[in-house]
């Protein structure tokens, strides 16, 4: 039962908040006009029938008691007069055999209990006249026929009420929407902001502002900022360093094993300085990965045009398929090395590369597959691990530090996207890459 009622809640803050307050108010307003009308407007009208039977009651002993006509005549016109309402005395008339018919209302149901107690036939009709309603009731000498406006049977606050209620209600709750989205708009900054920073986006004028809890969120959430951004810094500024001192020593190392000639040693040292070399660059790089490089707009197709043409320069046998115009915020400079990486690790492996990309509702779909041997399924987490190797001798093969996959993911996730590994069409292995529009 709970779940059922969940899936009708809003689902947004605003919404929430409006069906707090609107739930109290609409059942306040509710119970009101059930107590008004269930008690004030059943008394009221019990009360305005009892009135009207006794003015009847009285109208009919004046016309009975009265054996002058013009006496009678003018005792019922004073009487019309101060009890505003309308008397016509018939001698001699008759009632039908079914009198009592015509109270199809809460008034005429109260004025015909009212009248009982006068012993005598009556009819009601609360149809015939508009706004009006017609008693006649059966003397022992004639038929008096009264009739009198509804507002004898009832109140005229009773519409007045219900619209005063309804009217403050929606008032209340257009007031509190008002309020309430002036609430919620700071978190809804907030959000957009911290979205816009997972994706990589810069957000500088973002400015806390609204309630104190959302403020110390939002004042929060850019001291994370900050030290996330310095934290990028001082590691891009040490491995640089750290790059700069690796490379003086193996540069003599370089120089030396010059010197040494074609020995077997020589070349095997050789091997390991360049091993050594490859190590730091691809470490730099995945230090970039993460680097200080601004998000801009990008056409998608353009830039994946652009890596395709340097890898097919560089002899990869590369293909390219896209489908529409894709525009995305980006650093161009880290996505393109991502993808630089993906397609120089599927060409290591396989013989063919396929890139496509396509635009679906909510994201971005980007493809590289090759028809190299693939990846086993247990192992397609492990890949993105840093330095991690599928065996020595893939390593030895292709002369890969364990990186490429690594700094893919980085780059791809610090735009606030995914990468997975799947079975490629080619027989290989398919990089899935999503990226959110």
């Amino acid at each position: 039962m709970a779940f059922s009622i969940k899936r009708y809640l809003p689902k947004s803050l605003l919404g929430r908040a409006l069906a707090i307050l609107a739930a109290p108010i609409i059942l306040v307003q509710v119970i009101a006009i059930w107590v008004f009308f269930d008690n004030h407007v059943d008394a009221v009208t019990r009360n305005a029938a009892r009135s009207l039977a006794g003015e009847i009651g009285l109208a009919l002993n004046i016309a009975e008691t009265n054996p002058d006509p013009k006496q009678r005549a003018a005792d019922l016109e004073l009487a019309e007069r101060f009890l505003s309402i309308h008397l016509t005395w018939r001698p001699g008339e008759k009632l039908g055999k079914d009198p009592n018919i015509g109270a199809d209302t809460r008034a005429g149901d109260e004025l015909i209990i009212a009248l009982q107690p006068l012993g005598v036939p009556f009819h009601i009709d609360t149809e015939s006249l508009p706004r009006q309603i017609r008693v006649r009731v059966q003397g022992t000498t004639g038929l008096l026929d009264v009739v009198a406006t509804r507002r004898k049977l009832g109140s005229t606050t009773n519409d007045i009420f219900v619209l005063w209620s309804l009217g403050s209600a929606v008032g209340t709750l257009g007031i509190a929407f008002i309020f309430m989205l002036n609430l919620v708009k700071p978190i809804r900054k907030l959000a957009e902001a911290a979205d816009a920073f997972g994706k990589g986006r810069d957000v500088p004028d973002f400015k806390p502002y609204g309630a104190r809890e959302v403020r110390q969120a939002a004042n929060a959430f850019l001291i994370m900022r900050e030290r996330l951004q310095r934290q990028i810094q001082q590691r891009t500024e040490m491995l640089a360093g750290v790059s700069h001192d690796l490379r003086t020593p193996l540069t003599r190392m370089k120089l030396q094993l010059a010197f040494l000639g074609n020995t077997q040693e020589a070349k095997d040292l050789a091997s390991d300085v360049a091993e050594m070399e490859q190590m730091v660059e691809e470490y730099l790089a995945f230090a970039r990965g993460e680097g200080t490089e601004q998000a801009v707009p990008v056409n998608l197709p353009e830039l994946l045009v652009d890596v395709v043409e340097a890898a097919q320069r560089n002899g990869t046998d590369v293909t390219l398929k896209t489908k529409g115009a894709m525009k995305l915020t980006l650093r161009p400079n880290g996505f393109r090395r991502c993808l630089t990486n993906l397609i120089a690790n599927a060409a290591r492996f396989g013989t063919c590369v396929q890139l496509q990309a396509q635009r679906k509702p909510h994201f971005v779909e980007i493809t590289v597959d090759d028809d190299g041997p693939g990846v086993p399924e247990d192992k397609r987490e492990e890949v993105f691990r840093p330095f991690y190797r599928l065996d020595n001798e893939r390593r030895q093969s292709t002369g890969s530090a364990g990186l490429g996959l690594t700094i893919a993911r980085d780059v791809v996730r610090g735009h606030g996207g995914d990468i997975q590994l799947t079975d490629s069409p080619l027989g290989g292995l398919r990089v899935l890459i999503r990226l959110p529009v």
